[in-house]
């Protein structure tokens, strides 16, 4: 067999070396895995104790404005339209009807309808679905709005 040079190698033999410096230079007492529980180098726990530090003393969670179970809240002031699209009428309907055509209890009087789609339109059209739309911005903040508020034709 011929021997291959190093500049034709497909891979370099000390590619594992650099990951196990980075992994010394951050625990310098030589405790891996095995010495906390959870810790990972390279990871979420990584980047959550990068942004603990830049934060100072509060946890991530609450340096972001959260509310007492760590979830983030709609914003007060809305700036979509109140509008329902057309994307949030089909979803909707099709949602509802699911829910109707599984024995959800129905909201509005039947006049002989069986058709659990039927039934979901005859609802949006009378404001009495009880679907909440939430709607991401960019920025990733949310609002959240009653199908109830919504203007739909």
């Amino acid at each position: 067999m011929a021997q291959v040079s190093a500049e034709t190698r497909p891979f370099d033999d000390n590619y594992d070396l650099l990951a196990t410096e980075l992994q010394d230079q951050e625990n310098p007492e030589g405790e891996g895995a095995a010495g906390e529980e959870g810790a990972q180098v390279n990871g979420i726990n990584g980047a959550d104790h990068d942004q603990e530090m830049a934060h100072g003393d509060n946890p991530p969670e609450a340096a972001a404005g959260s509310g007492l179970a760590g979830e983030r809240q709609p914003n007060k002031v809305r700036v979509t339209t109140p509008y329902l699209t057309k994307y949030e009428r089909a979803r909707i309907l099709g949602t509802r009807a699911l829910q109707i055509s599984m024995n959800a209890p129905v909201l509005v009087p039947l006049d002989g309808e069986t058709d659990a789609l039927q039934i979901a339109i005859k609802e949006l059209s009378q404001r009495k679905i009880p679907l909440i739309i939430r709607r991401y911005l960019p920025d990733g903040s949310f609002e959240d709005w009653s199908v109830s508020e919504l203007i739909s034709d």
